[in-house]
């Protein structure tokens, strides 16, 4: 599992200098608008990629010992389903996280 460590901590240092320039620098408000709003999506893009991931795929562990991706269906999506609609709803992000999180964890209590 801590495998993946040194990959992380690669990929932080090399996007962390392009990610941090125009901060230090001062000229982040006078970046193109495109660029600003680029920038304003990368975190909801990163969300929603991790949402989709863990949403979708599950790994099983085979007979054989082997781990294998499978598509699942779940009520995970029903809870990407409430943050999407609570985001675009309230435009409140950690509003919409924070349903979804009590949805499927009130369910997975509720069913055991």
């Amino acid at each position: 599992m801590t495998d993946l460590v040194p990959l992380a901590v690669l990929m932080a240092l090399v996007t962390y200098p392009a990610r941090a320039f125009p901060l230090l620098v001062g000229t982040f408000a006078r970046l193109p608008a495109p660029a600003l709003a680029y920038l304003r999506l990368v975190g909801p893009a990163v969300l929603a990629a991790l949402a989709a991931v863990n949403t979708m795929v599950v790994v099983e562990l085979a007979a054989d010992g082997s781990r294998r991706p499978l598509f699942h269906v779940g009520i995970e999506w029903l809870g990407v389903l409430a943050c999407l609609g609570i985001v675009v709803w309230r435009k409140n992000l950690l509003a919409g996280i924070v349903v979804a999180v009590g949805l499927v964890a009130v369910t997975r209590v509720a069913t055991g």
